[in-house]
């Protein structure tokens, strides 16, 4: 496929789970893939691996976000791999992915926690966004992974449910200020995604049933069901779509 070809795409938190998804859907589509990483590096390696491997090009970007000067490096290091594989500098499409869970309801949450899932969730698109629009080309694509715990009421997630609606409203607000660009902007909201990042919460067969049973389609999520969503809202085919959360949930809590 070469819906992406030439085009150049940065999906933080690529290591594992939706995010590698996502880069190996894009590198397939032929886009130049910069795996960005927290921490863990041999994760991030064996993504890009991955896709070098069926033939697609890819770059590891490491730059822990929710730190002091952390889209600064990022984009520093995005640059500096460009530089190295001989690609052109700039960017077409930005996936804003990289995200964790703490959880607790209103009596638990504390201080830490919150300003922690807001400087990832939060803070962190909005300055990538922000010191990335001289890189990003007219026609560019951003793509925020929001969830759908910012529709459905999940009390025991409460600070990163708001941290995610915080995403949603960066993507309306964005794709207004944006438009004369031509860029787009959209979020995906995935619900209960099997991947090995949040696999205690169904570490038996019963926790999984149930939570699969929430979904109109009966299973789990998978990283490919938000993937494939998100190269769409990557290509040509959604130049019309933009300020928009899709829900990626299989029909979760309907």
């Amino acid at each position: 496929m070469s819906a992406l070809k030439g085009r150049t795409a940065l999906v933080t938190g690529a290591g594992r789970g939706i995010g590698r998804a996502i880069a190996r859907r894009l590198a397939a589509d032929g886009a130049l893939v910069a795996v960005h990483y927290g921490s863990d590096e041999a994760s991030a390696r064996e993504t890009v691996d991955l896709i070098t491997g069926a033939g697609g090009r890819a770059v590891r970007v490491h730059a822990p976000l929710g730190v002091s000067g952390d889209v600064r490096t990022l984009y520093e290091r995005f640059d500096r791999g460009l530089e190295k594989l001989g690609a052109a500098p700039g960017l077409d499409i930005l996936v804003n992915n990289a995200g964790f869970n703490l959880r607790g309801g209103v009596a638990d949450v504390t201080p830490e926690d919150f300003d922690r899932l807001m400087a990832v969730h939060a803070k962190a698109p909005l300055f990538l966004v922000q010191q990335g629009l001289p890189r990003l080309r007219e026609g560019g694509r951003i793509v925020n992974i929001g969830s759908a715990a910012t529709r459905v009421a999940f009390p025991t997630s409460l600070a990163y449910s708001m941290a995610k609606s915080a995403l949603d409203a960066l993507t309306r607000t964005l794709a207004k200020e944006l438009g004369p660009r031509q860029i787009t902007v959209n979020s995906v909201a995935p619900g209960f995604v099997k991947t090995d990042l949040n696999k205690g919460r169904w570490s038996t067969p019963e926790a999984e049933a149930a939570h699969a049973a929430l979904s109109v389609f009966g299973r789990m999520g998978r990283p490919g069901d938000v993937a494939d969503i998100v190269a769409f809202l990557a290509s040509d085919d959604s130049r019309w779509v933009t300020g928009q959360c899709i829900d990626a949930s299989g029909g979760t809590a309907l």
